[in-house]
Protein backbone atom coordinates (compact mmCIF):
# COMPACT_ATOMS: atom_id res chain seq x y z
CA UNK A 1 0.00 0.00 0.00
CA UNK A 2 0.98 3.39 -0.86
CA UNK A 3 1.62 5.34 2.70
CA UNK A 4 -1.38 7.39 3.66
CA UNK A 5 -1.11 11.03 2.93
CA UNK A 6 -3.07 14.35 2.92
CA UNK A 7 -3.47 13.38 -0.54
CA UNK A 8 -7.02 13.81 -2.46
CA UNK A 9 -7.56 10.63 -4.70
CA UNK A 10 -9.81 11.07 -7.98
CA UNK A 11 -10.84 8.60 -9.59
CA UNK A 12 -11.77 9.49 -13.26
CA UNK A 13 -10.20 12.39 -15.29
CA UNK A 14 -13.18 13.57 -17.02
CA UNK A 15 -14.15 17.04 -17.34
CA UNK A 16 -15.22 17.30 -14.13
CA UNK A 17 -12.57 15.48 -12.76
CA UNK A 18 -10.35 17.77 -14.07
CA UNK A 19 -11.55 20.52 -12.61
CA UNK A 20 -11.48 19.61 -9.23
CA UNK A 21 -7.72 18.72 -9.46
CA UNK A 22 -7.36 21.79 -10.66
CA UNK A 23 -9.26 23.84 -8.37
CA UNK A 24 -7.75 21.57 -5.41
CA UNK A 25 -3.82 22.26 -6.78
CA UNK A 26 -4.52 25.70 -6.64
CA UNK A 27 -5.50 25.61 -2.89
CA UNK A 28 -2.55 24.07 -2.27
CA UNK A 29 -3.92 20.50 -2.24
CA UNK A 30 -1.70 17.50 -3.28
CA UNK A 31 -4.32 15.59 -5.44
CA UNK A 32 -3.55 12.06 -7.11
CA UNK A 33 -6.02 11.22 -10.38
CA UNK A 34 -6.61 7.80 -11.09
CA UNK A 35 -7.97 7.15 -14.44
CA UNK A 36 -8.61 3.92 -16.36
CA UNK A 37 -7.77 4.50 -20.14
CA UNK A 38 -3.90 4.05 -20.63
CA UNK A 39 -3.65 7.58 -22.39
CA UNK A 40 -5.78 10.85 -22.02
CA UNK A 41 -7.90 11.88 -24.55
CA UNK A 42 -12.10 11.98 -25.01
CA UNK A 43 -14.67 11.33 -27.16
CA UNK A 44 -14.94 13.24 -30.73
CA UNK A 45 -18.00 15.85 -29.23
CA UNK A 46 -19.48 18.73 -28.94
CA UNK A 47 -20.20 20.40 -25.44
CA UNK A 48 -21.95 23.84 -24.75
CA UNK A 49 -20.34 25.18 -21.71
CA UNK A 50 -22.75 28.16 -20.60
CA UNK A 51 -21.89 31.18 -18.54
CA UNK A 52 -21.97 29.52 -15.39
CA UNK A 53 -19.63 26.84 -16.65
CA UNK A 54 -17.22 29.46 -18.27
CA UNK A 55 -16.90 31.48 -14.56
CA UNK A 56 -15.49 28.53 -13.50
CA UNK A 57 -12.78 27.76 -15.89
CA UNK A 58 -12.33 31.50 -16.19
CA UNK A 59 -11.28 31.54 -12.33
CA UNK A 60 -8.89 28.91 -13.15
CA UNK A 61 -7.21 31.31 -15.41
CA UNK A 62 -8.11 28.85 -18.71
CA UNK A 63 -9.54 31.18 -20.75
CA UNK A 64 -6.96 32.57 -22.35
CA UNK A 65 -5.83 28.83 -23.86
CA UNK A 66 -9.68 28.25 -24.26
CA UNK A 67 -10.59 31.73 -26.00
CA UNK A 68 -9.23 30.96 -29.91
CA UNK A 69 -10.82 26.99 -29.91
CA UNK A 70 -14.39 28.13 -28.77
CA UNK A 71 -17.09 29.15 -31.29
CA UNK A 72 -19.09 31.98 -29.85
CA UNK A 73 -22.64 31.32 -30.99
CA UNK A 74 -24.46 34.96 -31.46
CA UNK A 75 -28.23 33.19 -30.28
CA UNK A 76 -30.27 29.43 -30.40
CA UNK A 77 -32.94 29.68 -32.65
CA UNK A 78 -35.64 26.62 -32.83
CA UNK A 79 -36.64 24.93 -36.09
CA UNK A 80 -39.45 22.97 -37.27
CA UNK A 81 -38.72 20.13 -38.16
CA UNK A 82 -39.83 19.76 -41.39
CA UNK A 83 -41.21 23.11 -42.74
CA UNK A 84 -37.61 24.92 -41.18
CA UNK A 85 -39.73 27.76 -39.92
CA UNK A 86 -37.71 29.58 -37.15
CA UNK A 87 -38.19 31.27 -33.92
CA UNK A 88 -35.15 32.70 -31.80
CA UNK A 89 -35.00 31.41 -28.62
CA UNK A 90 -32.47 33.25 -26.66
CA UNK A 91 -29.71 36.02 -26.98
CA UNK A 92 -26.14 34.27 -26.09
CA UNK A 93 -23.62 36.55 -27.29
CA UNK A 94 -23.11 40.16 -25.82
CA UNK A 95 -26.47 39.23 -23.48
CA UNK A 96 -24.49 36.75 -22.04
CA UNK A 97 -21.44 38.91 -21.00
CA UNK A 98 -24.12 41.54 -20.08
CA UNK A 99 -26.62 39.53 -18.23
CA UNK A 100 -24.55 36.77 -16.51
CA UNK A 101 -20.88 38.24 -16.87
CA UNK A 102 -19.66 35.13 -19.09
CA UNK A 103 -19.83 34.28 -22.67
CA UNK A 104 -21.88 30.91 -23.87
CA UNK A 105 -19.09 28.50 -25.90
CA UNK A 106 -19.59 25.41 -27.66
CA UNK A 107 -15.92 23.45 -27.28
CA UNK A 108 -14.76 20.21 -28.94
CA UNK A 109 -14.92 17.95 -26.34
CA UNK A 110 -11.18 17.12 -26.89
CA UNK A 111 -10.20 20.53 -27.41
CA UNK A 112 -11.45 21.56 -23.36
CA UNK A 113 -10.10 17.97 -21.77
CA UNK A 114 -6.65 18.72 -23.43
CA UNK A 115 -6.76 22.42 -21.98
CA UNK A 116 -7.56 21.13 -18.46
CA UNK A 117 -5.33 17.76 -18.57
CA UNK A 118 -2.64 20.28 -19.70
CA UNK A 119 -3.18 22.91 -16.99
CA UNK A 120 -2.80 19.68 -14.21
CA UNK A 121 -0.07 18.79 -15.25
CA UNK A 122 2.18 21.85 -15.17
CA UNK A 123 0.41 22.59 -11.91
CA UNK A 124 1.24 19.32 -10.59
CA UNK A 125 3.06 17.47 -13.01
CA UNK A 126 2.83 13.85 -10.85
CA UNK A 127 -1.45 14.60 -10.40
CA UNK A 128 -2.64 11.95 -13.38
CA UNK A 129 -1.81 8.23 -13.34
CA UNK A 130 -2.66 6.42 -16.81
CA UNK A 131 -3.52 2.89 -16.78
CA UNK A 132 -4.70 2.83 -13.06
CA UNK A 133 -8.75 1.37 -13.08
CA UNK A 134 -10.64 1.36 -9.89
CA UNK A 135 -12.09 -1.97 -8.65
CA UNK A 136 -12.77 -0.99 -5.11
CA UNK A 137 -13.29 2.05 -2.96
CA UNK A 138 -12.72 1.71 0.74
CA UNK A 139 -12.19 3.78 3.71
CA UNK A 140 -11.57 3.25 7.79
CA UNK A 141 -12.62 6.47 9.12
CA UNK A 142 -9.07 7.40 8.64
CA UNK A 143 -8.21 7.47 5.47
CA UNK A 144 -9.90 6.68 2.26
CA UNK A 145 -8.30 3.64 0.04
CA UNK A 146 -8.74 3.16 -3.85
CA UNK A 147 -8.09 -0.70 -4.48
CA UNK A 148 -6.86 -0.82 -8.26
CA UNK A 149 -7.82 -3.72 -10.47
CA UNK A 150 -4.26 -5.25 -10.06
CA UNK A 151 -3.91 -5.04 -6.46
CA UNK A 152 -2.63 -1.98 -5.42
CA UNK A 153 -3.98 0.17 -2.91
CA UNK A 154 -3.90 3.79 -2.97
CA UNK A 155 -4.50 5.81 0.35
CA UNK A 156 -5.73 9.89 0.73
CA UNK A 157 -7.25 12.23 2.89
CA UNK A 158 -10.70 11.68 0.63
CA UNK A 159 -11.86 9.56 -2.39
CA UNK A 160 -13.60 11.26 -5.01
CA UNK A 161 -15.90 9.47 -7.33
CA UNK A 162 -16.09 11.24 -11.03
CA UNK A 163 -15.72 8.49 -12.67
CA UNK A 164 -19.02 8.54 -14.49
CA UNK A 165 -22.48 7.10 -15.20
CA UNK A 166 -21.13 3.24 -14.26
CA UNK A 167 -19.74 4.75 -11.44
CA UNK A 168 -17.40 2.08 -9.69
CA UNK A 169 -17.18 4.63 -6.31
CA UNK A 170 -21.37 5.42 -6.19
CA UNK A 171 -21.83 1.31 -6.41
CA UNK A 172 -19.07 0.81 -3.26
CA UNK A 173 -21.25 3.87 -1.49
CA UNK A 174 -24.82 3.01 -2.32
CA UNK A 175 -25.17 0.03 -4.35
CA UNK A 176 -26.22 -0.58 -7.75
CA UNK A 177 -28.06 2.49 -9.31
CA UNK A 178 -31.79 2.16 -11.14
CA UNK A 179 -31.27 3.48 -14.51
CA UNK A 180 -34.40 3.49 -16.61
CA UNK A 181 -34.61 3.65 -20.32
CA UNK A 182 -36.09 6.87 -21.78
CA UNK A 183 -37.53 5.05 -25.18
CA UNK A 184 -35.37 7.67 -26.89
CA UNK A 185 -32.16 7.23 -28.87
CA UNK A 186 -29.43 9.60 -29.41
CA UNK A 187 -27.23 9.66 -31.97
CA UNK A 188 -23.71 12.00 -32.38
CA UNK A 189 -21.47 13.11 -34.99
CA UNK A 190 -18.91 15.58 -36.30
CA UNK A 191 -18.27 17.18 -39.17
CA UNK A 192 -16.10 19.46 -41.10
CA UNK A 193 -18.10 22.86 -41.89
CA UNK A 194 -16.50 22.43 -45.41
CA UNK A 195 -19.24 19.74 -46.22
CA UNK A 196 -22.10 21.29 -44.21
CA UNK A 197 -25.27 23.53 -46.51
CA UNK A 198 -24.52 26.85 -46.31
CA UNK A 199 -28.58 27.20 -44.76
CA UNK A 200 -27.24 25.38 -41.96
CA UNK A 201 -24.39 27.67 -41.09
CA UNK A 202 -25.90 30.57 -39.32
CA UNK A 203 -23.79 32.52 -36.46
CA UNK A 204 -26.39 30.63 -34.13
CA UNK A 205 -26.56 27.22 -32.48
CA UNK A 206 -29.95 25.38 -33.59
CA UNK A 207 -32.50 23.43 -32.11
CA UNK A 208 -34.85 21.10 -34.41
CA UNK A 209 -38.11 20.03 -33.05
CA UNK A 210 -40.96 17.72 -34.33
CA UNK A 211 -43.05 14.91 -32.85
CA UNK A 212 -41.02 12.30 -31.21
CA UNK A 213 -37.53 13.61 -31.60
CA UNK A 214 -35.65 16.84 -31.65
CA UNK A 215 -31.96 17.49 -33.63
CA UNK A 216 -29.22 20.00 -31.92
CA UNK A 217 -25.99 21.39 -34.50
CA UNK A 218 -23.77 23.74 -33.61
CA UNK A 219 -20.09 25.10 -34.98
CA UNK A 220 -16.91 23.75 -33.20
CA UNK A 221 -13.24 25.21 -33.22
CA UNK A 222 -13.96 28.41 -34.11
CA UNK A 223 -16.50 27.43 -37.01
CA UNK A 224 -14.09 24.88 -38.50
CA UNK A 225 -16.66 21.97 -37.55
CA UNK A 226 -19.91 21.15 -36.89
CA UNK A 227 -21.31 19.00 -33.49
CA UNK A 228 -24.70 17.11 -34.89
CA UNK A 229 -27.05 15.58 -31.91
CA UNK A 230 -30.24 13.80 -32.91
CA UNK A 231 -32.77 12.39 -30.78
CA UNK A 232 -35.32 9.92 -31.57
CA UNK A 233 -38.39 8.01 -29.59
CA UNK A 234 -37.45 4.53 -30.74
CA UNK A 235 -37.21 1.58 -28.39
CA UNK A 236 -34.95 -1.59 -30.33
CA UNK A 237 -31.78 -0.03 -28.68
CA UNK A 238 -31.06 0.18 -25.38
CA UNK A 239 -26.95 0.52 -25.06
CA UNK A 240 -25.90 3.23 -22.16
CA UNK A 241 -22.57 3.88 -24.58
CA UNK A 242 -21.44 6.94 -26.34
CA UNK A 243 -19.37 4.74 -28.46
CA UNK A 244 -21.28 2.04 -30.34
CA UNK A 245 -21.19 2.96 -34.28
CA UNK A 246 -24.02 3.06 -36.09
CA UNK A 247 -24.80 3.72 -40.02
CA UNK A 248 -25.68 7.07 -41.98
CA UNK A 249 -27.90 5.04 -43.74
CA UNK A 250 -30.00 4.33 -40.13
CA UNK A 251 -29.74 7.55 -38.93
CA UNK A 252 -31.34 9.13 -42.06
CA UNK A 253 -34.08 6.73 -41.74
CA UNK A 254 -34.84 7.86 -37.87
CA UNK A 255 -35.12 11.41 -39.24
CA UNK A 256 -37.08 10.64 -42.62
CA UNK A 257 -39.17 12.80 -42.55
CA UNK A 258 -37.33 15.77 -41.70
CA UNK A 259 -36.19 18.55 -43.23
CA UNK A 260 -33.78 18.14 -46.25
CA UNK A 261 -31.49 20.53 -44.73
CA UNK A 262 -31.01 18.65 -41.63
CA UNK A 263 -31.24 15.40 -43.61
CA UNK A 264 -28.19 16.61 -45.95
CA UNK A 265 -26.19 17.18 -42.38
CA UNK A 266 -26.55 13.65 -41.67
CA UNK A 267 -25.82 12.16 -44.94
CA UNK A 268 -21.91 14.54 -44.54
CA UNK A 269 -21.53 12.35 -40.90
CA UNK A 270 -18.54 10.35 -41.43
CA UNK A 271 -19.69 7.83 -38.55
CA UNK A 272 -22.85 8.38 -36.70
CA UNK A 273 -22.38 6.75 -33.29
CA UNK A 274 -25.69 6.04 -30.88
CA UNK A 275 -26.92 5.51 -27.44
CA UNK A 276 -29.69 4.95 -25.43
CA UNK A 277 -30.24 7.53 -23.21
CA UNK A 278 -31.66 6.59 -19.45
CA UNK A 279 -32.85 8.69 -17.08
CA UNK A 280 -31.72 8.28 -12.96
CA UNK A 281 -34.08 9.64 -9.87
CA UNK A 282 -31.68 12.57 -8.38
CA UNK A 283 -29.91 10.88 -5.26
CA UNK A 284 -30.70 11.86 -1.59
CA UNK A 285 -26.58 12.05 -0.88
CA UNK A 286 -23.65 11.59 -2.04
CA UNK A 287 -21.26 11.35 0.52
CA UNK A 288 -20.31 8.83 3.30
CA UNK A 289 -17.41 9.64 5.68
CA UNK A 290 -14.19 10.30 3.60
CA UNK A 291 -15.68 9.43 -0.11
CA UNK A 292 -17.80 11.60 -1.76
CA UNK A 293 -19.27 11.56 -6.17
CA UNK A 294 -19.23 13.96 -8.84
CA UNK A 295 -20.97 15.01 -11.86
CA UNK A 296 -22.37 11.87 -13.79
CA UNK A 297 -21.49 9.66 -11.27
CA UNK A 298 -24.28 11.46 -9.20
CA UNK A 299 -26.16 13.69 -11.25
CA UNK A 300 -26.30 11.65 -14.57
CA UNK A 301 -28.48 13.43 -16.81
CA UNK A 302 -30.65 13.81 -19.88
CA UNK A 303 -28.79 16.03 -22.36
CA UNK A 304 -31.68 18.44 -23.02
CA UNK A 305 -30.41 21.25 -21.05
CA UNK A 306 -27.03 20.83 -22.47
CA UNK A 307 -25.73 21.38 -18.48
CA UNK A 308 -24.33 17.67 -17.79
CA UNK A 309 -20.75 19.06 -18.08
CA UNK A 310 -21.38 22.48 -16.96
CA UNK A 311 -22.68 20.78 -13.24
CA UNK A 312 -19.50 18.51 -13.15
CA UNK A 313 -17.21 21.81 -13.26
CA UNK A 314 -19.66 23.31 -10.86
CA UNK A 315 -19.15 20.60 -8.76
CA UNK A 316 -15.19 20.35 -8.90
CA UNK A 317 -14.64 24.23 -7.91
CA UNK A 318 -17.70 23.88 -5.13
CA UNK A 319 -15.80 20.81 -3.79
CA UNK A 320 -12.22 22.14 -3.56
CA UNK A 321 -13.88 25.14 -2.22
CA UNK A 322 -15.59 23.35 0.95
CA UNK A 323 -11.99 21.48 1.47
CA UNK A 324 -10.24 23.70 1.71
CA UNK A 325 -12.73 26.33 4.09
CA UNK A 326 -13.23 23.25 6.66
CA UNK A 327 -10.32 21.32 8.50
CA UNK A 328 -12.48 17.77 8.82
CA UNK A 329 -12.73 16.42 5.62
CA UNK A 330 -15.94 14.64 6.39
CA UNK A 331 -17.60 17.87 7.10
CA UNK A 332 -15.92 19.41 4.32
CA UNK A 333 -17.71 16.87 1.81
CA UNK A 334 -21.43 17.24 3.98
CA UNK A 335 -20.77 21.13 3.09
CA UNK A 336 -20.25 20.29 -0.66
CA UNK A 337 -23.08 17.99 -1.00
CA UNK A 338 -25.34 20.26 0.60
CA UNK A 339 -24.76 23.39 -1.64
CA UNK A 340 -25.24 21.18 -4.86
CA UNK A 341 -27.81 18.49 -4.10
CA UNK A 342 -30.89 20.65 -4.99
CA UNK A 343 -29.16 22.61 -7.74
CA UNK A 344 -28.31 19.53 -9.56
CA UNK A 345 -31.74 17.64 -8.65
CA UNK A 346 -33.40 20.69 -10.18
CA UNK A 347 -31.24 20.42 -13.69
CA UNK A 348 -32.04 16.87 -13.83
CA UNK A 349 -35.73 17.29 -13.54
CA UNK A 350 -35.24 20.37 -15.87
CA UNK A 351 -33.42 18.30 -18.34
CA UNK A 352 -36.22 15.65 -18.27
CA UNK A 353 -39.16 17.65 -18.78
CA UNK A 354 -37.44 19.41 -21.69
CA UNK A 355 -38.32 16.00 -23.44
CA UNK A 356 -42.12 16.67 -23.98
CA UNK A 357 -41.80 20.13 -24.78
CA UNK A 358 -39.05 19.07 -27.60
CA UNK A 359 -40.71 15.67 -28.40
CA UNK A 360 -44.23 17.50 -28.51
CA UNK A 361 -46.87 15.03 -31.04
CA UNK A 362 -48.86 18.25 -31.73
CA UNK A 363 -45.86 19.42 -33.83
CA UNK A 364 -47.00 17.72 -36.78
CA UNK A 365 -49.77 20.17 -37.01
CA UNK A 366 -48.62 23.73 -38.68
CA UNK A 367 -51.26 25.68 -36.54
CA UNK A 368 -50.23 23.89 -33.35
CA UNK A 369 -46.57 24.50 -34.19
CA UNK A 370 -47.54 28.38 -33.76
CA UNK A 371 -49.29 28.09 -30.95
CA UNK A 372 -46.35 26.03 -29.18
CA UNK A 373 -43.49 27.97 -30.81
CA UNK A 374 -45.55 31.65 -29.48
CA UNK A 375 -46.03 29.86 -25.55
CA UNK A 376 -43.10 27.46 -24.53
CA UNK A 377 -40.29 29.07 -26.87
CA UNK A 378 -41.29 32.83 -25.92
CA UNK A 379 -37.55 34.53 -25.38
CA UNK A 380 -38.90 35.50 -22.68
CA UNK A 381 -40.62 32.23 -20.81
CA UNK A 382 -36.78 30.66 -22.41
CA UNK A 383 -35.15 33.27 -20.12
CA UNK A 384 -37.35 32.69 -17.04
CA UNK A 385 -36.28 28.94 -17.47
CA UNK A 386 -32.92 29.35 -17.66
CA UNK A 387 -31.37 32.25 -15.38
CA UNK A 388 -30.89 30.72 -12.50
CA UNK A 389 -28.66 28.09 -14.56
CA UNK A 390 -26.73 30.53 -16.02
CA UNK A 391 -26.70 33.46 -13.01
CA UNK A 392 -25.04 30.75 -10.50
CA UNK A 393 -21.58 31.66 -9.27
CA UNK A 394 -19.46 28.41 -8.30
CA UNK A 395 -16.20 30.94 -7.09
CA UNK A 396 -18.65 32.52 -4.58
CA UNK A 397 -21.63 30.85 -4.05
CA UNK A 398 -22.41 30.02 -0.23
CA UNK A 399 -21.23 26.73 1.31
Amino acid sequence: MTAPDDRILIAGAGLGGLTAALALIRRGFRVTVLEQAPALGEVGAGVQIGANGMCVLDHLGLWPALEPLAWQPEGKRIYHYRSGESWPLYDLGAESVERYGFPYCMFHRADLHAVLAGAVAAAQPDAIRLDAKLAVAEQDGTRAVAVLEDGECVSGAALVGADGIHSVVRRALFGPDDPRFTGIVAWRGVVPTAGVPPQLLEPQSAIWIGPGGHCVHYQLRNGELMNFVGAIERGDWRVESWNAPGTVEECLGDFASWNDALRSLIRAVPTPYKWALHVREPMDAWSKERVTLLGDACHATLPFLAQGANHAIEDGLVLARALEAFGDVETALKRYEAARLERTARMMRGSAANTARFHNPKLADPAETARIAREEFDPAAVAERHDWLFEYNAVNVEI
